[in-house]
């Protein structure tokens, strides 16, 4: 994962070596920070790079500082145009991931809500062997926190220690990522990632109050999947027990895209290999996200000029 040459930090745009944070933040300290995982995606035929879904990202950044109880939070659309300031002063024409994350700065304990600042990195991230071969998951005995507990609908810094412990975990089990369950005994999400399986050819993933995020690329997930392929998903709690019955599963999210899950505990998922509406949905995204459909042009912005 190689980074660009510039991060945009607090109004300048400066060399990678040269974005700090003070180690007595806290950032540092206390991960009190929100961010969002913005992708582009490059069109060689067009000479262009697509953002997908900038303003939800920036929107949905604007609700977690909110949620956070920030003194200051910054706008939706000063956050887009500096995500793309960034994109152009590193000339991206490859695929690329964009963190953009609202931090407490200065050196404030615990209870502070401001200094806040904002960074922003670019990175070249091309997808997974898995998106292509399939992944293979662990139910974690790490439950997925409670709403009760932390804000999960939003992509809190914190929040990401629960997904660390599990995914450590089922790596050092021997599987490539984790199912996380809610304190309810439902089946939630990943540790970065949301969840569908597909039963007797119905799409079907958790509810927003299964302690998930309220995430971007589900709901991406949900228009594609009734609009492009006539499925019509479900959302609703889900058992554990139901993975047996699956004919097919997948992750989906900015960074995991479509990404089959083949193996679930050990067992196979299915026949054992990503199956076709999991590989429609997949085609029918990559299409969306690099341009090469003309459908949905709302959700892309482009970089270099008009579209």
């Amino acid at each position: 994962m190689a980074h660009s040459k510039y991060v945009y930090l607090n109004g300048e745009i400066v060399p990678w070596a040269d974005a700090k944070v003070h180690v007595f933040s806290p950032v540092t300290k206390y991960a009190a920070g929100v961010f969002e995982g913005i992708r582009g995606y490059w069109n060689e035929q067009a000479q262009q790079l697509y953002v997908f879904r900038l303003p939800e990202h920036a929107q949905r950044l604007c609700y977690s500082q909110k949620a956070m109880r920030f003194s200051k939070t910054f706008a939706s659309d000063d956050i887009c145009a500096q995500v793309l300031a960034l994109l152009r002063a590193n000339e991206c024409r490859e695929n690329v991931h964009v963190r953009a994350m609202v931090y407490l700065g200065g050196e404030g304990e615990m209870d502070a809500l401001g200094p806040t600042d904002l960074a922003i990195t670019a990175v070249a991230r091309p997808s997974p062997a898995w998106v292509r071969d399939g992944c293979r998951a662990q139910v974690s005995s790490w439950l997925r926190v409670s709403d009760r507990a932390m804000p999960m609908r939003i992509k809190s810094n914190a929040n990401y220690q629960n997904g660390r412990l599990a995914s450590v975990q089922a790596r050092m089990d021997g599987y490539d990522t984790a199912i996380f369950l809610n304190d309810r005994g439902k089946l939630s999400e990943g540790p970065g990632m949301c969840l569908f399986m597909i039963r007797n050819g119905v799409p079907i993933t958790p509810t927003l109050s299964s302690d998930i995020l309220e995430s971007i690329t589900r709901e991406t997930v949900l228009t594609l999947l009734a609009e492009q392929l006539g499925c019509e998903p479900l959302e609703r709690d889900m058992d554990r027990s139901e993975i047996p019955a699956a004919d097919e599963m997948f992750f989906c999210g900015t960074g995991w895209e479509i990404t089959p899950i083949i193996n679930v505990d050990g067992s196979v998922v299915g026949d054992g290999k990503p199956g076709p509406i999991t590989m429609a949905l997949q085609q029918a995204y990559m299409d969306v996200v690099h341009g090469r459909d003309n459908a949905y042009a709302n959700w892309r912005t482009p970089l270099y000029g008009a579209a």
